[in-house]
């Protein structure tokens, strides 16, 4: 009864305000992308990069796409997988979205993935990166890594550059194992040894235990993954516990040494040796051109999470150029596999068989540059592919 009266009232106003009705179908027009990041909590820093990088990609671009009016809806997870599942459900049904994207980790990315199958929208994951994330939905899309593309590469690196003893600490969840299986096969395979394994806490960990086992072992190098946003108090306490007095240096997936971060870790991070997909070193114009707008726009420097966001925002927008502003979700999907670009990163693409990125990894040092902390790079290995999906 009470709908019915709603809509009766509705259609007066209407028909005396036609001007309503023309107003309501352009609202149609908009395109709407619900974005769902942790603005809050231990991830808050992956969250702020890739509203961010949004941002700087609208304000240079322009907030419409092929004709439509493009509209980010920005919700707050704080990385917690039921309050993902929530607000995906809330912006699919309510606010009747066109894509969800951003994910700041894994679970996240996967409480969403029903979601996005039964809806047929586009889930595009702009953070989290284990490797069996796009296979959890025909609609997820991928433009942040794997950790296998990173973790394989360090592994084959490492072995061959006198590295033979490795303790390695990894954060207890899924990316976390993934860094760590795909090193170890590697490494190993390679004739390395693994001396000490130890396995943190996602939430809050405190390093200093583990730490103290990992000195005690006396490996050559320890092989370390946390999430974005962890590795400022990893390396406070490495220092605090002497770490980087013994001789025992950082390897792993570049994670750890997050540009966002780098600068206030001192010279305790010194000779790190990562391999990443990004660093805003990056010799290229685009990305000298992408750090100088970031920085202007944010007052601080751009890190993997911020080029990831900002690549995945290019892709919606060029995927509504391929349909023509088509918001078929089966149609959009479609118009993602196999694209191209270049990307303040290097070249990019989207595989069209997994509807994962495939980009150059980087083998990269942490060096001083006029005053400041960078992961310069110094090796490329080029278009690398998840190699969790092609040993399949």
């Amino acid at each position: 009864m009470f709908n019915r009266r709603k809509m009766l009232l509705w259609g007066a106003a209407a028909a005396a305000l036609p001007g309503l009705c023309a107003v309501a179908a352009r609202a149609d027009d908009a395109v709407k992308i619900g974005l769902i990041l942790p603005m809050t909590g231990g991830q808050a820093s992956t969250g702020k990069q890739i509203d961010n990088a949004i941002k700087l990609y609208m304000q240079q671009k322009g907030d419409t796409g092929a004709g439509k009016k493009i509209e980010i809806i920005l919700k707050d997870d704080a990385a917690v997988p039921d309050n993902t599942k929530r607000l995906a459900q809330e912006l699919i049904v309510n606010d009747k979205v066109s894509f969800i994207a951003g994910f700041g980790v894994t679970p996240a990315a996967l409480a969403a993935a029903p979601l996005a199958t039964q809806a047929k929208i586009p889930e595009v994951v702009m953070a989290a990166g284990t490797s069996i994330i796009t296979e959890r939905s025909p609609y997820i899309v991928r433009t942040s890594f794997t950790l296998a593309q990173s973790s394989t590469i360090i592994g084959d690196w490492a072995v061959k550059n006198g590295i033979k003893k490795v303790a390695t600490l990894t954060s207890d969840y899924a990316p976390g194992n993934d860094a760590l299986t795909f090193f170890k096969q590697h490494f190993t395979a390679g004739g390395g040894e693994i001396v000490e394994e130890v396995k943190v806490p996602l939430a809050n960990p405190d390093f200093a235990p583990f730490l103290q086992r990992m000195k005690d072992s006396k490996p050559d190098a320890m092989f370390v993954f946390v999430p974005a946003g962890q590795g400022g108090n990893f390396m406070k306490q490495y220092a605090e516990r002497g770490l980087d007095k013994s001789g025992i240096k950082v390897i792993g997936p570049g994670d750890v040494m997050d540009d966002d971060l780098l600068n206030n870790m001192g010279d305790a991070a010194l000779g790190a040796v990562t391999a990443h997909l990004y660093s805003a070193a990056h010799p290229s114009q685009m990305n000298k051109d992408f750090v100088a707008a970031y920085r202007k726009a944010f007052g601080s420097r751009p890190g993997f999470m911020a080029v990831s966001g900002y690549d995945g925002i290019h892709l919606i927008y060029e995927a509504l150029k391929k349909t023509g502003g088509d918001t078929n979700g089966d149609k959009l999907i479609e118009a993602m596999k196999g694209m191209k670009w270049e990307s303040p990163r290097g070249p990019i693409s989207i595989d069209p068989e997994t509807r994962d990125i495939v980009q150059n990894i980087y083998i990269r040092k942490v060096e001083k540059v006029d005053g400041e902390l960078y992961n310069v790079e110094f090796a490329t290995f080029e278009a690398v592919k998840d190699s969790g999906k092609t040993k399949k």
